[in-house]
């Protein structure tokens, strides 16, 4: 069983403020595209707010720190990563449907590619937190 409270201590606060960072980036950068430019690229813009959707459901999950909330955490991160990896794979693939850069675009390179390396460390950080 996991000390889930052992999440939002240390190393843990950091990892919180960083998913609450691209929580706040995400919605607001999707709100104003999808606000403004939806018909330019309507995948990009509604993936970038599933993105979103899901920065916002592991910060929470991560604060609240309880054993239900490390699961919604864990489950979370893992669509992250593959979100971030499948979406950085087709923006390569399909650049036509991506004219702006996104969350997951490129991988995260619009972000300095902590898109892609973030849910690996919440993963790595949810692990290392969970008791034998």
């Amino acid at each position: 069983m996991a000390d889930a409270s052992a999440v939002k201590h240390g190393p843990g606060r950091i990892l919180i403020a960083v998913y609450g960072v691209f929580a706040l980036a995400a919605t607001s950068r999707a709100a104003v595209q999808i606000a403004t430019q939806f018909s330019v690229a309507p995948i990009a813009y509604v993936l970038s707010a599933v993105a979103a959707v899901i920065y916002c459901a592991a910060t929470f999950a991560l604060a609240k720190a309880t054993s239900f909330s490390r699961r919604v955490a864990t489950a979370a991160i893992v669509v992250e990563l593959v979100g971030v990896i499948a979406i950085g794979a087709f923006s390569y693939t399909a650049p036509e449907d991506f004219p702006d850069a996104t969350v997951w675009s490129h991988f995260g390179q619009g972000y300095g590619y902590v898109p892609l390396v973030l849910p690996v460390l919440g993963l790595l950080w949810l692990r290392r937190t969970a008791k034998d």
